[in-house]
């Protein structure tokens, strides 16, 4: 018989599901003053045209590609996302992922491959696991931030030369082949229009903030390509509407094989999505994102940018900074940047056609300039030894090998450099009986000869257990050992195991150990493996003070000393 449905799990989790969709409460203040929102929108469609087009580019499925992205993903998590501010599209992060899925799977293994991590994305919202991002250790982000950038930079090797027909399985590869080939056959023409774009974004950028240079600086190369008949490569045809792609890669074969990728995908935008939200909650007034949300948003995203041709998106950093300085208030302006793009696909495909895709990769090289922050990577090489080797290690994986593997090494690197350091942290530190409890004089010398009292500090797990053990096994000519626990923080199997061993080896050589002070949570592991289990009753006793532990210690020793009297 079926257990009947429980009423209060129900409404929980109807109450967690209505938490992931939009309110008209938050579309209210945009439509009563929509100004600001649409000026900033407009702002942050001009800056991100001309890296759509050029992400697009990168990842070898097309500029349209990556307008397309930028356009469904945009107007889909502005309305679903957690953020107010978010603006989503395609990123340099996600390039980086895709290329070797393209290169192994082909187009449409990457738009199954965006439907699928759409899917995952939705299933990590609706379980909450958006607050996890927090835990995520900032040596690891700054290193595959700086290793992203580095990865991009090589990326736009070819199309900054001229370059065709570079080969390398890996993006460093293929740049140095790059290289080579521009050596052999060198054209200053192509890396002059790269070097100029992306002079005139930096230079500009520093001087005037506000005004779009990477749009500014694409159509000068694009004007001066034209009047002075320049012979580099174009974007090329662009479609001047949004079209569905075939479908017929979902057979199951190829579903399976994509999983993994799938998975990557989806774990990076999860992260750059949650990045981007919280950074964009420390630039704007009163904002704060709701994670589970912009998981939701960003997977419904993910679900609808394939459908049209799109790639994989992610909430961009860059573009949500612009988005909160040109003054945006709600999620109108990244809704009004989406619906700007698609204008200009419609009416002006023509002209983005004749974009040189060295004006592009100029783009993307001043971007990655742009992504280095290196105030933070020098505060963190300050911070300590540790945290330097957690970031060059993440730095190095990933221009290296790939994203998810280096995310992967780096959480690992710190998780052992945090154990090292709790590790450490935890001693056993011998306490004077006199500070613990009141004792007359002529006991005094009794307890001192007979009774020695020790204070753990800290985790006694896996970690730190063993230098535990050789402390405590070195104690000798005495009765009686007091272990007072109420500092300890956590005890895991082994420290339970190795605590018993140490207790069982004191025993041996006829010495009593007591436990004072140990918390109930501490007790249970002991006792499941058995410390208290022994054939004498009065062998190990567990005390809730110090002092009476002292007093039943004192009873030993009297009793002892007038059995030998």
């Amino acid at each position: 018989m079926a257990e009947p449905a429980n009423p209060t799990r129900t409404s929980e989790t109807l109450t967690a599901l209505s938490a992931l969709l939009p309110r008209w409460s938050e579309w209210k203040p945009a439509f009563r003053a929509p100004g600001a929102d649409l000026l900033s929108g407009l702002i942050v469609a001009l800056v991100a045209l001309p890296l759509a087009l050029g992400f697009g580019v990168s990842t070898g499925l097309g500029a349209a590609a990556g307008l397309t992205t930028a356009i469904i993903a945009g107007v889909v998590a502005a309305i679903f996302g957690g953020s107010r501010f978010q603006v989503s599209g395609p990123t340099g992060a996600m390039t980086v992922v895709l290329v070797p899925i393209v290169a192994e799977y082909g187009p449409t293994g990457v738009l199954a491959v965006g439907l699928m991590a759409g899917v995952i994305l939705l299933a990590l919202a609706v379980a909450g696991i958006g607050r996890a991002v927090r835990y995520m250790p900032a040596p690891v982000i700054e290193g595959f931030t700086a290793g992203i950038a580095v990865v991009i930079a090589l990326q736009q090797f070819p199309a900054a030369l001229g370059i065709t027909d570079a080969e390398g399985e890996k993006v460093w590869q293929s740049a140095f082949d790059a290289v080579r080939s521009f050596v052999s056959q060198a054209s200053v023409l192509t890396p002059a229009v790269a070097v100029a774009v992306a002079v005139l974004m930096l230079v500009g950028g520093r001087l005037a903030p506000k005004v779009p240079f990477s749009l500014v600086a694409v159509v000068a190369a694009t004007v001066a390509a034209q009047l002075f008949d320049f012979d580099i490569a174009r974007i090329g045809t662009i479609p001047s509407s949004l079209s569905a792609p075939s479908l017929s890669f979902f057979h199951l074969g190829d579903v399976t094989a994509l999983v993994a990728p799938a998975f990557a995908v989806a774990a990076l935008a999860a992260l750059e999505s949650l990045l981007s939200a919280t950074a964009a909650d420390s630039m704007g007034v009163g904002a704060r994102h709701n994670p589970d949300r912009e998981l939701f948003g960003q997977g419904l995203a993910n679900i609808a940018a394939p459908l049209f041709g799109g790639i994989p998106a992610t909430g961009a950093i860059a573009r949500t900074a612009v988005n909160v300085r040109s003054g945006a208030r709600t999620r109108l302006a990244a809704l009004t940047h989406a619906v700007i793009l698609a204008a200009i696909m419609y009416s002006a495909a023509g002209l983005v056609a004749d974009i040189p895709l060295a004006a592009l990769a100029g783009v993307l090289l001043a971007t990655t300039v742009r992504m280095v922050e290196t105030a933070s990577i020098r505060a963190i090489t300050r911070a300590g030894r540790g945290d330097a080797v957690v970031m060059v290690a993440t730095f190095l994986v990933t221009v290296v090998f790939d994203l998810v593997t280096a995310v992967a090494v780096g959480v690992g690197f710190a998780a052992v450099l945090a154990l090292r350091a709790v590790a450490r942290s935890a001693r056993v530190e011998q306490v004077p009986l006199d500070a613990l409890d009141a004792v007359s004089t002529e006991e005094e010398s009794l307890l001192r000869e007979h009774i020695v009292a020790y204070r753990i500090d800290g985790a006694l797990f896996f970690g730190a257990a063993h230098s535990f053990l050789l402390e405590l096994a070195d104690v000798s000519d005495v009765k009686v050992v007091i272990l007072r626990m109420s500092r300890v923080t956590t005890i895991d199997a082994t420290g339970a195991s190795v605590l018993k061993d140490t207790i069982t080896e004191l025993e041996h050589r006829r010495i009593t150990v007591l436990i004072s002070a140990a918390k109930p949570e501490h007790l249970r592991p002991l006792e499941a493996l058995g410390v208290f289990t022994t054939k004498d009753d009065d062998a190990r006793r567990v005390f809730d003070t110090t002092p009476q532990a002292i007093a039943y210690a004192r009873t030993l020793v009297t009793e002892a000393t007038t059995h030998r009297g």
